[in-house]
């Protein structure tokens, strides 16, 4: 019941929802998925192991956005706040929105660094699953396994993405 009474505030479009996430929308998004239809997804990770990249990729394969944003460029959906693009990090979760098939995709893209776990405990309370990025070539690192342990917490179900496969050193099975 609690998800189903966030996702109706998220598609309220509040400016800064309940658990001080932010909301970002494109103008020419139309949402009138029924509330079976909304999903709450959200990005987790130790810093630098790819979440923003990620999501930018999800809403320009979705058409939500034209071209991909860069973390280092500071031109990303998600990482807006002047702090966020000076540093190429996240720092407050931001949630984006767009449709897949017949289903709402309610993004949360949230916080690496251990300074920010706060941010991701308090996504993870409205989550219905989560998206574990790990890079192939760090493989887990400290924030991955305490964000692991947090969403036990919550109970909630995760997929495990391993990301950076492309890099000299990437080994899928040693990295996860």
């Amino acid at each position: 019941m609690f998800l189903r009474t966030y996702a109706a505030i998220i598609l309220s479009r509040t400016p800064l929802g309940p658990f001080g996430i932010r909301w970002k929308s494109s103008s020419s998004t139309k949402i009138h998925a029924s509330l079976d239809c909304i999903r709450n997804i959200g990005v987790v990770a130790h810093v630098d192991h790819g979440k923003t990249t990620l999501t930018e990729r999800m809403l320009y394969y979705t058409g939500m956005v034209r071209a991909v944003g860069d973390v280092d460029k500071g031109d990303t959906v998600t990482d807006f706040l002047p702090q966020e693009q000076e540093r190429g990090i996240t720092i407050q979760s931001a949630a984006v929105s767009f449709s897949w098939k017949e289903a709402q995709i309610n993004l949360i893209d949230t916080p690496g660094h251990v300074d920010f776990t706060i941010e991701v405990e308090r996504s993870l309370r409205v989550l219905d699953g989560a998206v574990v990025v790990i890079d192939a070539v760090a493989g887990v690192r400290a924030q991955t396994a305490c964000v692991w342990r947090q969403a036990d917490r919550y109970n909630v179900p995760r997929l495990v993405f391993v990301n950076k496969m492309d890099r000299e050193g990437a080994d899928m099975v040693r990295a996860a």
